[in-house]
């Protein structure tokens, strides 16, 4: 067994979810700063400034997923399979749109995300066009999962 092909692909894991979840723990925490002052007001918005507040939080989720992708992929998880120096290369790359698009989009998820809580605290009435603004920067977050996914499941299972 190549142990240089495993680490590089447990590393290419383990910045995907390093990176994206650093950005949610940040996001999620300048999103619970926001709604805490939102609630201290008026605690009746607390489900609505909750809801703003977690959607940084997906990137995580997401940098996981592409971790346990990889982990079975590789037999870190599952039935051991030989990992070429060459395909640990592979799986590292394709980890790393997760990684740095998790980090960047929960960063500026969570700045629409406390927009959005200014709105409610305002006008909870707008409740649904504030969660479209963080819910467009989600959509670079998903290409990101999708394209990381797809290259970790497409990477050749033959010795390169």
């Amino acid at each position: 067994m190549n142990s240089y092909g495993i680490f590089l692909a447990l590393l290419g894991a383990v910045i995907s979810v390093l990176l994206s979840g650093i950005g949610s723990a940040i996001g999620v925490g300048m999103g619970g700063e926001a709604a805490a002052g939102v609630v201290t007001e008026d605690p009746e918005k607390f489900g609505k400034v909750l809801l703003l507040q977690l959607l940084p939080g997906t990137q995580g989720i997401y940098g996981l997923l592409v971790a346990v992708f990889t982990f079975m992929q590789t037999g870190i998880l599952g039935a051991p399979a030989d990992v070429s120096f060459i395909q640990g290369l592979l799986y590292f790359a394709a980890c790393l749109p997760m990684g740095i698009v998790g980090l960047w989009s929960a960063l500026r998820q969570a700045r629409a995300a406390v927009a959005g809580i200014a709105i409610v605290a305002k006008r909870p009435d707008q409740m649904g066009k504030a969660m479209i603004f963080p819910a467009m920067v989600e959509t670079y977050a998903l290409l990101a999962l999708l394209t990381s996914v797809l290259a970790i499941l497409n990477i050749p299972s033959i010795n390169l």
